[in-house]
């Protein structure tokens, strides 16, 4: 489900996706690296971390392998952590460094879940946009897909 959030600022790239889940367990997702490696990125990707220290300060570093057998890199620290409503990492890399904020509003037993990327080089960022509003999408499916055989906790 859509909830069709997406900002058109210079340097600044939001999506958002309501999610049948509850903010704790959208949260979760995110929290444990095994569960996250299994279901981030866009369609037909896989994920190695190789470190993965989840508080502010610690780092999360990795290689997203693409289903054309290319990797990527990732090199990213967190930088905010408030538990189940935000999470804000900064990303390293030349020419995609950007702060990646996510935050986490919750509605009933769903969840909003909006995206939001500021790019260090707003020029740069522009010329991303459309893949990254894609990948994105590819990503809330994937997330969405991984909730929905996620049991629910009593």
């Amino acid at each position: 489900m859509a909830a069709g959030k997406n900002n058109h600022a210079p340097g600044v790239i939001a999506s958002s996706r309501l999610l049948v889940a509850t903010r704790d367990e959208v949260f979760a997702a995110f929290s444990d690296p095994s569960v996250l490696a299994g279901w981030w990125g866009p369609q037909g990707f896989t994920n190695t971390f190789s470190q993965f220290e989840f508080r502010p300060g610690g780092v999360w570093r990795g290689t997203m392998h693409g289903p054309d057998g290319a990797d990527y890199a990732m090199d990213k620290e967190f930088t905010e952590i408030v538990r189940p409503e935000r999470i804000v990492v900064r990303h390293f890399q030349q020419g995609h460094d950007f702060i990646h904020a996510m935050n986490f509003a919750a509605q009933g037993e769903r969840t909003v879940l909006t995206w939001e990327l500021r790019f260090a080089d707003p020029a740069g960022g522009e010329k991303l946009r459309t893949f990254i509003l894609n990948a994105n999408e590819e990503n809330f499916d994937r997330l969405a897909a991984h909730l929905s055989r996620t049991p629910a906790k009593s």
